[in-house]
């Protein structure tokens, strides 16, 4: 019972933001299983209305909105229809797999904006009510890419880590306030955004990029969505209301692993 109440998020409300499918949707969906009440956001009426029929179909009362969260009027507005937020998850993300030489700065720019500069116009615009209510929770969806580089990612690694950072100073800025953000960091999810790495080439072959990752993850295997769950549930509650500017790598161990020995 103590367990179970330490982990309740039971009258707490959770803004989940991308959540309309992949991490996002099963984010929130851990979090409304733990008792929180939801809210997500998405750029695409399209995708609204499906994941409005996902979450109902899981028994989830959502509400849904259409928020360009890099927009700091469209995120005011959404959240004075949601009112107040307990948890903000800073899940909306992009990635451009271009070369860095053959990448436009414009490119270069729109992900650094969804990756990280919407995080700190979500968390910049929830943090007052935080303090007013005595505490809240923030959790960044960072990625393996805060700690690591890799060709074709210069935006998305750039975005990432100073996504990284930006968890850390806010812990240090309003942990007084009791105010924990800390950061999710994914490994390698099987989700609509990793798809083009795991389909099959056309003579049926393993795509090369989807055996490089089994061969690097101790775990053997892709991450699930649902894999992310209970760091999410755990990062939300009174469980970690002591932890502060941490990410919590989950990975299936990649990491930690050099590789095996040829």
């Amino acid at each position: 019972m103590y367990l179970n109440k330490l982990f309740s998020l039971e009258g707490k409300t959770a803004l989940v933001t991308g959540a309309a499918y992949g991490i996002g949707f099963a984010v929130a969906e851990a979090l409304a299983k733990a008792g929180a009440k939801i809210a997500f956001c998405c750029r695409s009426r399209e995708h609204l209305e499906k994941a409005l029929g996902d979450y109902s179909a899981e028994g989830i009362d959502a509400r849904g909105f259409i928020c360009d969260v890099t927009d700091e009027k469209q995120v005011e507005n959404m959240l004075n229809k949601i009112g107040a937020v307990d948890i903000l998850v800073n899940n909306a993300g992009i990635i451009k797999r271009i070369p860095m030489t053959e990448m436009s700065a414009e490119d270069f720019r729109e992900v650094v904006d969804v990756d990280l500069t919407a995080p700190f116009i979500c968390s910049k615009a929830v943090i007052p009510g935080m303090i007013e209510r005595g505490g809240g929770k923030i959790i960044n969806i960072c990625s393996m890419m805060s700690e690591i580089g890799r060709e074709t990612v210069s935006a998305y690694a750039s975005a990432k880590g100073g996504l990284k950072m930006l968890t850390k100073n806010i812990a240090s800025e309003y942990g007084g306030f009791n105010i924990q953000c800390n950061g999710i960091g994914p490994g390698y999810i099987a989700t609509p955004q990793t798809a083009p790495l795991r389909e099959p080439l056309p003579d049926g072959s393993r795509h090369p990029f989807d055996s490089f990752i089994i061969s690097k993850t101790p775990a053997g295997r892709w991450g699930e969505p649902g894999d992310l769950a209970g760091a999410a549930v755990f990062l939300a509650s009174r469980a970690s209301d002591f932890v502060n500017g941490q990410i919590l790598y989950v990975d299936g161990g990649i990491l930690a692993y050099v590789g095996k020995q040829p």
